[in-house]
């Protein structure tokens, strides 16, 4: 979730609603008081969206924390860089 995205996403959303709700009852103060209302709604939905997502986070780098590094696991000879043989074949040539 990009901030600056979302905010404009935002108020995009509660033009429309602001547009629609005066066409459909003609009245500022409605329109003003109802759109405050969706703009609060909006507004708590992105922050349980932005705790869930922090949360979730927090929950995966404990759980990786947590679990044995691959690299750990290994038997200490297994550690070391593997060496590639390269041996010539009949017929073929080596640069």
């Amino acid at each position: 979730m990009f901030a600056p995205r979302v905010f404009v996403s935002m108020i995009g959303a509660l033009a429309v609603f602001a547009i629609v709700t005066f066409i459909l009852t003609g009245s500022a103060w409605t329109t003003a008081w109802q759109t405050l209302v969706c703009a609060v709604l909006v507004q708590a939905g992105y922050f349980v969206a932005v705790l869930f997502l922090v949360a979730k986070e927090a929950r995966d780098r404990r759980n990786a924390a947590q679990r044995p590094s691959p690299a750990s696991a290994l038997p200490v000879e297994d550690k070391e860089p593997k060496t590639i043989r390269v041996t010539n074949n009949h017929g073929h040539f080596n640069s």
